[in-house]
């Protein structure tokens, strides 16, 4: 039997690189969303990071709401809100009003950081509720959209992984968090969704990857990713640093042990080269959807890379009147 096409959707974790505001990062998501939102990618994903000198997307609810009303064709949605930081029902009411304004377009991605893991279970019960999930029933003052946005519930062990499944969530595997694949993680999903009667989805894996024109400019985007998360695991946040701030670093023992240990999980090469690893990762993890997240410190780098994966992936563009799914 022929394998399903591979999906490629974007995570967007709003990088802020040297010399960078974070006004211009957020702008700068906004122009990526407009610029992949014709080239055949299923949804595009906003992160939630607070006091991080990295990353700007604090509120990806609003940015999200920005992003829907700049795009015409993309799955819109956040990868994640934290939950235990809010209101179960204000997280709801604010979805389910995004989703009445952008019928069919709307993901609500969730995480269980930020807060007492314990109340996590209940919340996303509550959310479910507030969503019309649990069995068609809505409390009656909710002004609930027709259409409800698309639950996940994204996580990196397998505890996430069955949760997701029994309450028949889709479920976004972290891997570029994890340094280690994650099979086992998605057979318990798949395990668990049969188990509550709704087999049939696979679950998407989110992988860190950049690509260029040249397999010299992709190693400078590349050396860049690893710089800055190696310093930022040594307990040194900073922005995203560019190439030639890279090439003037002297790096030291940590950074470079800790350097080898993220390549492990960072996909960067000439586009030939990515699609190949990517291509290999979706088949290992049984899935035919990635959620791709590149970093760099020059948003016009990002947008490129985007493209060139398009490309080889032959991605296909929808058409005008294209409904996501």
């Amino acid at each position: 039997m022929d394998r399903a096409p591979l999906r490629l959707s974007v995570l967007d974790q709003s990088p802020i690189g040297e010399d960078q505001s974070a006004a211009e990062a957020l702008r700068a998501s906004a122009g990526l969303a407009q610029s992949v939102d014709t080239l055949g990618y299923t949804r595009y994903w906003v992160a939630e990071h607070h006091n991080s000198p990295g990353f700007a997307g604090t509120a990806p609810e609003i940015l999200a709401g920005q992003l829907l009303a700049a795009t015409r064709h993309l799955r819109v949605g956040t990868g994640g809100v934290l939950l235990p930081r809010y209101r179960a029902a204000k997280v709801a009411e604010v979805f389910n009003v995004l989703a009445a304004l952008h019928p069919g377009r709307v993901d609500l991605g969730i995480g269980r950081a930020g807060g007492p893991a314990d109340r996590f279970p209940a919340q996303v019960e509550e959310v479910r509720l507030h969503l019309g999930l649990i069995d068609g029933r809505r409390p009656e003052t909710d002004q609930s959209a027709p259409v409800p946005p698309q639950l996940w519930l994204l996580g990196a062990g397998t505890n996430s992984a069955r949760h997701a499944g029994q309450l028949g969530a889709s479920f976004a595997y972290a891997y570029f968090l994890t340094h280690k694949p994650g099979g086992p993680v998605l057979d318990a999903y798949r395990a668990a969704l049969a188990g509550a009667g709704q087999p049939g989805r696979r679950g998407v894996v989110a992988v860190r990857a950049v690509t260029a024109d040249t397999a010299a400019k992709a190693e400078e985007l590349a050396q860049s990713v690893l710089l800055w998360r190696s310093r930022k695991d040594l307990g040194q946040d900073l922005p995203l640093p560019s190439p030639a701030s890279v090439r003037a670093h002297r790096w030291s023992s940590l950074e470079t042990e800790r350097a080898a240990v993220l390549r492990r999980t960072l996909v960067a090469g000439t586009p030939e080269q990515v699609h190949a690893r990517l291509s290999a990762l979706a088949a290992d993890h049984g899935t035919d959807e990635l959620l791709v997240n590149t970093l760099t410190a020059d948003p016009a780098d990002r947008v490129r890379s985007y493209q060139l994966l398009a490309q080889a992936f032959q991605l296909t563009a929808p058409r005008p009147d294209a409904v996501p799914v």
